[in-house]
């Protein structure tokens, strides 16, 4: 079983690449995302694999990281879901984005992938919520785990509402769950014994969110 390759990335084409290890090519599937973040060609590449056999072909699934490798496994757990659909939501969404929209329940960024409609978003939205908070994600490149963080585990109803109070206001509800939970985190880091009240989460949300507005102008 192939569990990794390192050589030249000999070809590069729109959802596959071919990597020459000491004179042998493979031809491995990847998600839009590792495409961008392979080298050019004839340069050295390394990708994590996940090899399927068939009665009929051996497909290999390339990925420039643990992350993606391990998302690109649980959605096919997920009924409708096989490698050309996980490939294809790891196409329009990073890990971390992927992670946001389930603990949120928003179904806007799954339904972004080809081959993805309403009803399939729901089921992996449905399927994939007990198992997402286990799944590394990170909104601010330092990994975390919803399971490891203490705000967002000790008061799951003081986050909920604060969101929903954020989506009142008219931000998406991707957007208002990463602002929200980064409020939870802060606020934890500076007092661990005094739960965050609905009041301080939606605060300290849209101050993450005003910061990240000023950010993007900043950015244009």
């Amino acid at each position: 079983m192939i569990a990794k390759l390192k050589g030249l990335l000999d070809v590069r084409g729109t959802d596959s690449v071919i990597v020459d290890v000491n004179g042998v090519g493979y031809h491995v599937f990847v998600s839009g995302m590792t495409l961008r973040a392979l080298p050019e060609e004839g340069e050295f590449a390394t990708l994590l694999i996940e090899t399927h056999v068939r009665e009929d072909h051996i497909h290999l699934f390339g990925f420039a990281d643990d992350s993606e490798r391990r998302w690109f496994k649980a959605l096919q757990d997920v009924q409708g879901v096989g490698a050309k659909v996980a490939l294809s939501l790891l196409s329009t969404s990073t890990p971390a984005t992927l992670g946001q929209a389930i603990a949120a329940q928003d179904p806007a960024p799954l339904q972004a992938a080809s081959g993805v409609g309403p009803k399939l978003a729901k089921r992996i939205l449905v399927e994939m919520k007990d198992r997402a908070p286990k799944i590394a994600f990170d909104t601010s490149r330092t990994s975390v785990t919803l399971a490891s963080s203490p705000a967002m585990a000790s008061d799951d109803a003081a986050v909920s509402d604060a969101v929903s109070a954020l989506v009142n206001l008219g931000y998406g509800r991707s957007e208002a769950f990463s602002a929200v939970a980064h409020a939870a985190r802060a606020r934890a880091d500076k007092d661990t014994e005094h739960k965050p009240t609905v009041t301080d989460l939606i605060r300290g949300g849209l101050s993450e969110l005003g910061r990240a507005d000023t950010r993007a102008d900043v950015g244009r």
